[in-house]
């Protein structure tokens, strides 16, 4: 069986582990972004499960008549927060003036914002608290959350913005401020099968289902 998700790694990983250690079924699972993973099941991508991390793009395969419409839930929310590499990490006001003079004469990392759910989301974020005019002609666009983690993971942007889950999984970055969940659309991560999906997709579906609340959780944040 084969996995679509975006983000959640860690956590979707563990609860695989566990599935398969259980069942003895194997899942593969394909990390990116969800609007990469969309495109990538409308063009054919052998894929029977697909996790979103916006109503989005679950919705574009929704309309492409490519995902079972019975088996679609909102398995999770999740929330947005600013990192900072772990060596140099100090608390940020978002506040205007604050985060400029935090960024100095970086690049402030972020999934792309036209596209990608972190980053629609990050710009709304930004916008709500009068803070993307000062650095909208700032940013190191990434092509996923994962990407821009990344990027602030190895020091070349001093600041970057992803989900709560992913600020989890980098032990090189620190949390130096969260941003307020009324800043933002909610954050709801859909799951659905894809059409055509093989055996035990029904099965892994309850499980991820019946398992989410103890598993996909956002402990060990580190904050400065």
């Amino acid at each position: 069986m084969v996995v679509f998700a975006a983000s959640l790694n860690n956590a979707l990983d563990a609860i695989v582990h566990g599935y398969e250690r259980e069942t003895g079924q194997k899942v593969a699972v394909s990390y990116g972004a969800s609007s990469a993973l969309a495109r990538q099941i409308e063009q054919g991508a052998p894929a029977d499960l697909f996790i979103s991390a916006d109503l989005d793009w679950m919705d574009y395969l929704v309309q492409k008549k490519l995902i079972l419409p019975e088996t679609r839930r909102n398995l999770l929310g999740n929330g947005l927060v600013l990192i900072a590499p772990a060596a140099q990490a100090k608390p940020v006001d978002l506040t205007p003036g604050a985060l400029a003079a935090a960024l100095g004469d970086g690049r402030f990392a972020i999934a792309a914002t036209g596209s990608v759910p972190a980053g629609k989301y990050g710009k709304a974020a930004l916008e709500r608290l009068s803070l993307w005019g000062e650095i909208a002609g700032l940013l190191a666009e990434a092509e996923s959350v994962r990407a821009a983690l990344a990027f602030v993971a190895r020091g070349e942007a001093p600041l970057g913005l992803v989900y709560r889950t992913d600020a989890v999984a980098e032990p090189r970055v620190t949390v130096v401020a969260r941003f307020p969940e009324t800043s933002h659309p909610p954050i709801v991560y859909p799951v659905a099968a894809i059409k055509g999906a093989g055996a035990g997709t029904a099965r892994f579906l309850d499980a991820l289902r019946a398992r989410e609340r103890p598993h996909l959780r956002t402990r060990g944040l580190r904050h400065a």
